[in-house]
């Protein structure tokens, strides 16, 4: 019988498809410790393989958190503008992506619930890059409109504690917060 299940779950899985895969985010500043990250593959295959490429590559590494706006969402991931330990400007962070192109929108029927993590875009919908955001709250607004990649398996007490504000507008004050490591987990 249980060979039949296992079987059965091989066979459900498209060739070339990485089985579940994860990342794990070192945050340091306000907030300090570790959020786990279940990337939905079978969800937004094209956005899980950008966020899992840019992390292998070390790319996330020291970027801030540049967005965070209390009771809704922490966003970060501007490898372009948002590097720390480069020549890092708080009033372009967020304004920028990696060297790939934009990626097609994968929305889904997911809901944009606490810990849902989503990619940040401009207003055209197929301009998802690297940043991505993940919720406070629920925020079922967003929901078919933005693609969703993720949930938060464990951490949720370390966002909770992500420094609020946005520097471009000049609400934040002193450092953000950092993702000082982020690791892809399998």
């Amino acid at each position: 019988m249980w060979r039949n299940l296992i079987a059965a779950a091989a066979l459900a899985v498209p060739a070339g498809t990485a089985l579940a895969s994860g990342l794990e985010i070192e945050v340091t500043g306000e907030a300090n410790g570790t959020i786990a990250i279940d990337l939905l593959e079978g969800t937004a295959p094209q956005h899980v393989a950008r966020i899992t490429a840019l992390a292998e590559g070390g790319e996330y590494d020291g970027v801030a958190f540049h967005r965070v706006i209390d009771g809704f969402m922490a966003q970060t991931g501007d490898v372009q503008f948002g590097d720390t330990t480069a020549d890092y400007n708080g009033r372009r962070a967020g304004t920028g992506g990696s060297d790939q192109p934009d990626l097609p929108a994968e929305f889904s029927d997911i809901t944009f619930d606490r810990g849902v993590v989503g990619m940040a875009r401009s207003q055209s919908p197929n301009s998802a890059n690297s940043q991505f955001f993940i919720m406070f709250q629920p925020g079922p607004f967003l929901d078919g409109q933005y693609t969703v990649v993720g949930r938060v398996t464990s951490g949720l007490e370390v966002l909770d504690q992500i420094k609020r504000g946005h520097p471009r507008s000049g609400a934040i004050e002193g450092a953000p917060d950092v993702m000082t490591k982020v690791t892809v987990t399998e």
